[in-house]
């Protein structure tokens, strides 16, 4: 297991795309701070929490630590980085700056002049704010080590309009945030670089279109792009990937998509397959056309 030794954050574990990583970093034997703010008796809209991914890390094989964090509060970041310090003697081999919360907040349908202007600001706190906080508190302790990697997840690896003025601000931002973290840390040996899911069947992708992990094709009738989805364990095991490459610099600064990892790497999603979104996608709308 070559992350056995080896400490992550996963900020934003509580579902999704972080939960997932934080298992697949604790089946390959890391310990993992799982971050967020539901946690048992007080979620925040949806019934997973932290303690659960935690429990999950370590049922994995890896040892999950559940700890409470708003991501927006400086404080309690800090405080997060006083805990690393006395319990792993500020050891911090990778973090992860998964956090989002802005779901409920995105206005698909109108431009951004009649989007809810607290509404937008509000998500770019939750979504942009919170990374920035996140990383100028942790990665002091990749730079003291000269080592370390730090993962943007976003979504989409291109300059094309997401859909959502609000929305596109904060996917495009994490991806510029690798890239300038990338360059201010290449001379202490760290390595930041975002990464992208493509259809990602998440917990609240599911529930959207009232399917299960076990019977998810039932809802391509719904969304035929949804043929080309995936678990977000697909994502978290390009992290794995990625976290356990010696060469793993030579990505510093870009933006990297599952579907591409997969053929690289050569790991799959759970099913076996390897999901390619881009590919797939192109190939269905030059159909429609």
């Amino acid at each position: 297991m070559r992350l056995k030794e080896q400490v992550a954050v996963v900020a934003g574990a509580t579902r999704g795309a972080g939960r997932a990583i934080a298992v697949q970093l604790g089946h390959r034997g890391a310990t993992v701070y799982c971050t967020g703010r539901s946690v048992r008796g007080h979620t925040t809209g949806r019934p997973e929490t932290i303690d659960e991914t935690a429990e999950l890390v370590t049922r994995a094989g890896g040892r999950g630590i559940a700890v409470p964090v708003d991501h927006t509060d400086p404080n309690q970041v800090h405080q997060l980085a006083q805990v690393i310090q006395q319990e792993e003697m500020g050891r911090l081999d990778i973090v992860v700056n998964d956090i989002w919360g802005g779901d409920a907040l995105t206005d698909w349908h109108h431009p951004f002049w009649d989007h809810d202007l607290r509404d937008g600001l509000t998500l770019l706190e939750r979504a942009v704010t919170t990374h920035i906080i996140t990383a100028h508190a942790l990665v002091p302790f990749m730079v003291a080590r000269r080592h370390g990697l730090v993962v943007e997840v976003t979504d989409g690896n291109t300059s094309a309009y997401r859909g959502s003025f609000f929305y596109d601000l904060a996917k495009a931002a994490a991806m510029r945030m690798a890239k300038t973290m990338a360059e201010e840390l290449k001379p202490f040996g760290v390595t930041a670089l975002a990464v992208t899911p493509g259809y990602l069947r998440s917990e609240a992708v599911l529930d959207h279109f009232g399917v299960r992990e076990c019977n998810w094709r039932d809802a391509i009738v719904q969304d035929k792009f949804f043929a080309f989805s995936e678990t977000p364990h697909y994502l978290g095991r390009a992290v794995v990937a990625l976290a356990t490459d010696p060469h793993v610099a030579t990505y510093a600064g870009q933006t990297l998509a599952t579907w591409d990892l997969g053929e690289q790497y050569g790991f799959t999603d759970l099913d076996g397959t390897q999901p390619h979104w881009q590919r797939n996608f192109a190939a269905a709308t030059q159909q429609e056309s």
